[in-house]
């Protein structure tokens, strides 16, 4: 039979995952989580010890989730491109189903939360990173425009993050919730991702150019 303990500090994340993006990282009262989750106050100390290890592991155990389903979508037999469109859903995906919690962080970090910058800091550039290694791809591969590399990636965030937060923002208000439920639906997301993709996606004239750079080496 398993123990209730080897269960109850995934009641606390879940509850944690539920409560976070109401109250923030400095707003979240050990109490108030416990009596949400139905869990002994005593159940938390044991796991967690403190509020900044456990609102760490909700942070990081939701990230990672995300984190590997994006490494497993980047396939290297797929094309570049067909690898930035799955690693693309993947993140407005996630976008689309933390939104709260992600507002929330980013006004926390903004602030000047240690936790919620600290996080940012630490996770932000893992999966730009992947991002960036696809972009490069792209380009040498001649699918996509040649351009700064961070200029592309602000390009798509523009296209595929921005939206999905703006349009949580705008949940909040009654009378915009009818359009944030559009935005935030998956089909547009696959829609956007098409028009950034399409927009980086060179033309005639720039992949004569690509050609010709690569034949000078």
């Amino acid at each position: 039979m398993v123990r209730p303990s080897q269960y109850i500090d995934q009641i606390l994340l879940d509850a944690g995952l539920e409560l976070l993006p109401v109250t923030g990282c400095a707003g979240l009262s050990v109490r108030r989580l416990t009596q949400h989750a139905g869990v002994n106050l005593g159940m938390f100390h044991y796991h967690f010890k403190t509020k900044e290890n456990f609102i760490k592991a909700v942070l990081e155990r939701t990230y990672e989730e995300m984190f590997s389903a994006l490494t497993l979508r980047v396939n290297p037999a797929h094309p570049p491109m067909q690898n930035l469109r799955d690693a693309l859903g993947v993140l407005g995906s996630f976008g689309i189903k933390n939104g709260r919690l992600l507002v929330r962080i980013m006004g926390d970090a903004m602030n000047g939360e240690p936790l919620a910058a600290d996080f940012l800091k630490a996770n932000l550039p893992r999966h730009v990173e992947v991002i960036a290694s696809l972009v490069q791809e792209a380009q040498w591969e001649g699918s996509m425009v040649k351009a700064p590399v961070p200029q592309v990636i602000a390009f798509m965030a523009g296209a595929v993050a921005a939206p999905v937060l703006a349009a949580t923002a705008l949940q909040q208000n009654p009378t915009a919730q009818a359009v944030a439920k559009v935005v935030l639906s998956e089909e547009a997301l696959a829609q956007r991702i098409e028009f950034a993709l399409r927009g980086l996606t060179p033309s005639s004239g720039d992949k004569r150019d690509i050609r010709d750079t690569r034949d000078t080496r």
